[in-house]
């Protein structure tokens, strides 16, 4: 199955490994090398090494770029300073989520747009579409280029507690100083790099961009290096554990072309503030007011009281046996040591400690506790 898939820079690397590969977004893609349990509980308490380098990177760059990203975009990414990245989404006119996306502000006119594997050609897109500017505007455009540079890239994580130690043997960067959600040029065991503060687990950690013709060198450095500290090498599997004890949204699942970011509890991103017009605008408004006086349905978190795991699509009921909401993502938790699940479901039933929540698992009514998200915060 693999043999149709595209594969990484680091393809040989995880065969070397024995990882057990999977099909993921069009790419073969390590699903774990060994106990997902274990890859789960190195990044919480050590460190583990990821092979990020599906994700699509789209370059936007020229004297507009800002503006333009204001305008195809719902964040105000021109107020993003150099060296900084912030999370955002690209919406449709109908306010529903195309992807979430993190974007770095490289320089003053250039902007690095991070999509997620599985929607990074729509979202590439997207923006070349909108690069015309609104349909009642001038019709000059946006003076801005949107460069696919999928393929410039890979990319790797770092994450876990002691991935800041992990690195430090291996660069001259100014890793203390380097704040959550800041990147920076950098040069790591000798290859360059573009180094982020940036993750999906929950945990401190980097992620570094770098030429696919340096990332075999540099996981080998990465590997060496964190030896002393626990580094494990982790897959996809563990990754979506993760990402889910962290209350993160996965595209496809908690976010979708149906849902707005205010239907996500997510309308934060949304930056109403920011002049001119934008995709989504009008739509987005609605959705705010909507979510102020007569909320939909909540995201929140389950936690089973028994050992059956909740999937994605299974019906959340309450005492009476009638459907109040639909789990979007489940797990067990290695942390917890429970079943946990995020879940859109009626406000009524929405506030932590709600009783008689349950989730339908193939015909049974397995009791769970409605929680605040995250399920898991690092330490201090």
């Amino acid at each position: 199955m693999t043999d149709t898939l595209r594969t990484t820079a680091l393809d040989g690397v995880h065969r070397a490994l024995g990882a057990i590969l999977t099909g993921f977004a069009g790419w073969s893609m390590p699903l774990r090398y060994g106990s997902e349990r274990a890859e789960h509980q190195a990044v919480r308490t050590a460190a583990g090494l990821f092979d990020l380098s599906h994700m699509g990177e789209i370059t936007v760059s020229g004297p507009e770029a800002g503006a333009f990203l204001d305008y195809a975009l719902v964040g105000r990414l021109s107020a993003v300073p150099v060296g900084r990245a912030r999370y955002t989404m690209i919406c449709a006119e109908d306010g529903g989520i195309l992807d979430d996306l993190i974007v770095y502000r490289l320089g003053p006119e250039t902007y690095l747009v991070v999509a997620n594997a599985s929607n990074a050609a729509a979202v590439l897109g997207a923006l070349n579409d909108r690069l015309a500017g609104p349909a009642e505007a001038a019709s000059r455009g946006f003076d801005a280029e949107v460069r696919d540079d999928r393929d410039a890239y890979a990319l790797l994580a770092v994450q876990g507690p002691a991935a800041a130690r992990v690195l430090g043997g291996l660069t001259d960067a100014d890793l203390p100083g380097l704040k959550y959600y800041a990147a920076l040029p950098a040069t790591v065991a000798g290859r360059a790099a573009l180094l982020a503060r940036t993750g999906y687990t929950g945990e401190d950690g980097f992620e570094l961009f770098c030429v696919p013709d340096d990332a075999e060198a540099l996981w080998g450095a990465l590997t060496e290096a964190g030896a002393p500290h626990g580094l494990t090498p982790c897959g996809l599997a563990c990754r979506d554990t993760l990402r889910l004890e962290a209350g993160m949204p996965l595209y496809g699942h908690e976010l979708t072309a149906a849902t707005t970011p205010f239907d996500a509890g997510l309308g934060r991103v949304v930056k109403f503030d920011k002049p001119g017009a934008f995709v989504g605008r009008a739509a987005l408004t609605a959705a705010a007011e909507r979510a102020a006086t007569a909320p939909p349905r909540t995201l929140v978190g389950l936690v089973s009281r028994g050992r059956r795991v909740p999937r994605a699509g299974y019906a959340v009921v309450d005492a009476s046996g009638a459907v109040v909401g639909e789990v979007t993502s489940g797990a067990p938790s290695p942390t917890l040591e429970r079943p946990i699940a995020m879940a859109y479901v009626d406000a009524a039933h929405a506030s932590p400690g709600t009783e008689g929540v349950a989730v339908d698992i193939r015909g049974s009514h397995e009791p769970h506790e409605v929680v605040a998200l995250p399920f898991y915060r690092r330490p201090s």
